[in-house]
């Protein structure tokens, strides 16, 4: 069974940092793409960045210069490190995979970046 478990979610000033973890089990993280989104209040789910089985990882404009994605593959852990944060980016953080045609999520993560 393929489950995917976010956590570091939390309340941060503007302008600070947070690093989310996805904890990626059933399949192997350098075999898949993992992606993260978001979903802030009133708002539809936004694709923020994904990380390829090669490594590489690609960013949404909104994030570009600010938020950085990389992996443990020992631990099979995708995280997402965000600095520079803006009340912008609250939001509910999910990390994403597709498996036999499912598409599967965790259960997600809350960021809230208020003064």
């Amino acid at each position: 069974q393929v489950q995917l478990v976010e956590s570091g979610g939390g309340l941060v000033q503007p302008g600070g940092s947070l690093r989310l973890s996805c904890l990626v089990s059933g399949i192997n993280i350098t075999d898949s793409t993992i992606l993260w989104y978001r979903q802030g209040p009133e708002k539809s789910r936004e694709l923020i960045a994904d990380i390829f089985s090669d490594g590489v990882a690609y960013y949404a404009d909104s994030v570009k210069g600010r938020f950085t994605v990389s992996r443990d593959n020992a631990k099979n852990t995708i995280y997402l490190q965000m600095n520079g944060l803006k009340p912008e980016d609250t939001a509910v953080y999910y990390c994403n995979t597709a498996w036999k045609s499912r598409d599967l999520w965790g259960q997600g993560t809350l960021v809230t970046v208020s003064s």
